[in-house]
């Protein structure tokens, strides 16, 4: 059942809790596991790589099997439904049209003396999607990750997801794939896959940026391959908070609780509420509608151990603890939207009014639903096309230009003791005051 908490100070220390909740003892087992795995992979290529995907999934592969053909993503047509696809190409459509409008431009600043100034940006040379699979199949997730990717023009785009039951891989998966352009697919998964994304094998190629979510041993095994390779993020278990004022429907509220914590065990679905009568309804809103849930004990888990309902005396208290805490998806299902999001600092998508369920951004709305969790958003932004692309700065000065600003450069290496960088100035002032030297 759903706790209600009333005193601020208990508040904070339960949302703490809650943050840190990926902070166990087992980390570091696993993480050395993760070490073995790279290392493996790193020397030995597909050999390791069959051999994890053998101990991890039980699924034995030889080299040749690795690549999905295309022949499999043809047949996937045949095993989902017309509606499906539709649903897809819309989904494609919105994602796409949104995220054109985050390509940043390349500009150029002429100014004084000849000075030019810019910013170049230029796409990722290859990029690997990782794709959650096995038990349960993510075609938006796939949408979410290829999609930027494209737009963000991206030569060569690799997709690893893990084998399911004899081998295969789920045909929304490869639909979804399909839609949205990608075909070089393998069926990999875990760290073994994150591995051979960043150091290449014979059969998958090295990329420059990996993204896309994954278990703890998928997260740990991109924290360690970072620096080899980019990454979008360090993704930790999903997580809501909806902050509900006396406007708010209950119902509303505990589906969208629920619909947190269906994702696994370790989801956390927290209300701030200003209205007590609120929070009692909801708290028995969530028993009701778990009756019939057809994933009902790991979301009853979840909701145990990471499920939450604070009061609060204002709406600025409940804005104040959401910023602490600064979730991955905040829901405002409270009378004016718009002006409580002044108050909001630190989340990764923000959803306003109550017809906007999280729903919505995890399939088809257009921003991207792969965003910073457990506190991250206080720093950290969604993936984006940004993610695939990189910028180099460009700067050209004319002779008068550097003329006019050597004694200062030559001040400044001196400075440091870099006899070579204030000489490579100086070299070129005497060139220029005597052509012939």
């Amino acid at each position: 059942m759903l706790r209600i908490i009333t005193q601020w100070t208990e508040a904070k220390a339960e949302l703490r809790r809650i943050c840190d909740r990926t902070h166990d003892d087992q980390v570091m087992h696993k993480e050395a596991t993760v070490r073995e795995v790279l290392q493996a992979v790193k020397r030995q290529g597909d050999r390791a790589v069959l051999e994890y995907t053998l101990e991890f999934d039980q699924q034995q592969l030889a080299p040749e099997d690795l690549r999905v053909g295309s022949a499999e993503i043809d047949a996937a047509y045949q095993q989902v439904s017309q509606e499906f696809v539709e649903a897809i190409r819309l989904a494609k459509q919105q994602i796409e049209a949104f995220h054109k409008q985050r390509v940043p431009k390349s500009w150029v600043h002429f100014g004084d003396d000849e000075i030019v100034l810019g910013k170049r940006y230029t796409p990722v040379d290859r990029a690997g999607l990782y794709v959650p699979g096995g038990k349960a199949a993510y075609p938006s997730t796939v949408l979410m990750n290829a999609v930027p990717a494209k737009v963000a023009q991206v030569p060569r785009i690799v997709m690893v997801t893990p084998p399911g039951k004899d081998k295969t891989v789920n045909p929304a998966v490869l639909v979804a794939a399909q839609e949205a352009g990608i075909s070089e697919i393998y069926r990999v998964g875990g760290a073994q896959a994150v591995a051979a994304l960043a150091y290449g094998t014979e059969s998958i190629p090295k990329v420059d940026v990996i993204t896309g979510p994954g278990n703890i041993y998928v997260t740990l095994a991109k924290k360690l391959v970072y620096g080899t390779v980019g990454i979008d993020s360090l993704a930790g278990p999903s997580e809501v908070l909806v902050i509900a004022d006396h406007t708010a429907e209950p119902s509303h509220v505990a589906a969208d609780l629920l619909a947190q914590a269906e994702h696994d065990t370790m989801a956390a679905a927290i209300l701030i509420t200003t209205d007590a009568t609120i929070a009692r309804k909801v708290v028995d809103e969530v028993e009701r509608q778990l009756i019939d849930h057809p994933r009902k004990l790991l979301t009853e888990k979840a909701i145990a151990h990471y499920g939450l309902i604070i009061t609060v005396d204002s709406l600025k208290a409940a804005a104040e603890l959401s910023n602490d805490f600064a979730p991955e998806h905040l829901e405002l299902e409270v009378e004016d939207p718009w002006s409580l999001l002044q108050d909001i600092r630190h989340a990764g998508a923000i959803f306003l009014g109550d017809s906007t369920p999280e729903a919505v951004g995890d399939y088809l709305a257009g921003p991207n639903h792969t965003l910073p969790t457990s506190g991250s958003a206080r720093y950290a932004s969604p993936l984006g096309v940004e993610t695939f692309l990189k910028h180099s700065s460009l700067i050209q000065y004319s002779p008068t230009a550097l003329q006019k600003v050597a004694n200062a450069i030559d001040t400044l290496a001196t400075a440091e003791g870099l006899h070579s960088h204030a000489n490579s100035v100086r070299i070129r002032m005497r060139g220029n005051l005597n052509p012939e030297a």
